[in-house]
């Protein structure tokens, strides 16, 4: 009994250290970010936006958010990848930005939690050898929280205040870190310009985890 009682806890360690092993390794690889996507270009004849100059304009509820700054910054990042030139001076196009976010706790699924869903589960791990001897682990655990955020990024020809180019972009997931995700969906958002396809799409971004 003392023998197999000695196997099993060899092999429940050995279980241990393959997981944590598994779990370091994770944490160094890269995540995919994968965001819906949905542009649609109304560029009038004459005009192009290839290499157009731009500046941003806010809304009355942006204009003393810090947030609004940051977001500005990080659009400007993935405008300035496909080629648009911030020129406040000699600006063609007015850029607005929006920005939002939402958590909620997710199913086994990464749907929201509906009503009557049972709050905690359970995953337990263990081996007997007859009513003596035995060795297990257990852990109840809360449901986890996912996170859904969404950008936009709407363009106006100064000269006649026509929406020339609008884009959104939206990814849910589990990554609590907002900063990096916001600026991977502008730059989702930007895929593609400024001759998007079509209907909804969807943009797959490798991001360091």
């Amino acid at each position: 009994m003392r023998t197999a009682t000695r196997q099993l806890t060899r092999w429940f360690s050995m279980a241990l250290a393959a997981l944590a092993l598994t779990v370091l390794t994770g944490c160094a690889s890269m995540r995919l970010i994968d965001s819906d996507v949905v542009s649609v270009a109304a560029v009038p004849p004459g005009m192009s936006l290839q290499g157009a100059k731009y500046r941003f304009e806010r809304l009355p509820s942006q204009v003393n958010n810090p947030e609004a700054g940051l977001a500005e910054q990080q659009a400007q990042a993935a405008m300035t990848a496909v080629g648009l030139v911030r020129d406040d001076a000699a600006a063609s196009l007015s850029v607005m930005v929006g920005f939002s976010g939402t958590q909620y706790l997710a199913d086994p699924w990464g749907r929201p939690i509906g009503p009557g869903w049972t709050p905690y589960g359970s995953v337990a791990i263990g081996s007997g050898f007859g009513s003596h001897i035995g060795l297990g682990v257990g852990m109840r655990f809360p449901p986890p929280t996912h996170y859904r955020r969404e950008v936009s990024v709407v363009m106006r020809d100064l000269k006649s205040g026509q929406v020339v180019y609008e884009t959104r972009a939206s990814h849910t997931g589990p990554w609590n870190d907002s900063v990096p995700i916001f600026a991977t969906l502008f730059q989702a958002a930007l895929a593609n310009f400024p001759n998007p396809p079509e209907g909804l799409r969807r943009v797959n971004i490798e991001l360091p985890r």
